[in-house]
Parts: C-alpha cells; sequence; structure tokens
C-alpha cells in the first residue's frame, strides 16, 4: 500500500470518526432537551454539521493535491 492510499485510509477514518462524534453529540443533546427535536437550535446545529462536512473535505482535498504534487515530482 502507498503512501497516498495510506492517507486516504487515515483521512476516511477520520472523517467517519467526526460523523459518529456529531451524531453522538445530537443524540445526547436530544436527551437532554426531551420534545425539542426542531427550531432554530436545531438549524444551527444543521449548519455546524455541514461547515464540519465541508471543513474536512476542504482539508482532505488539500492534502491529495499536496501528495499528487509530491508524487508529480
Amino acid at each position: 500500500m502507498g503512501m497516498k492510499d495510506q492517507f486516504q485510509e487515515k483521512s476516511e477514518q477520520w472523517k467517519q470518526q467526526a460523523k459518529q462524534k456529531a451524531q453522538e453529540g445530537r443524540e445526547q443533546a436530544q436527551r437532554g432537551r426531551p420534545g425539542q427535536g426542531q427550531g432554530p437550535d436545531r438549524e444551527r446545529e444543521r449548519e455546524r454539521d455541514g461547515m464540519r462536512d465541508e471543513e474536512s473535505e476542504r482539508l482532505q482535498r488539500e492534502e491529495r493535491e499536496r501528495l499528487d504534487h509530491d508524487y508529480d515530482m
């Protein structure tokens, strides 16, 4: 397995861990506030989750570009 493959695998693991932690956080928040699954707080949570996904995708893309550049040399 090459370094590029190792990096991609590790990146996927981190992404899955982040999703799991976000899901656990949402579940805990719902347990802590029964009856409140919607509303402004829920909308903010969705926005934060979207930002996290965008951020992780951006970081992955930058790392891939950097690795691709290293392999091109």
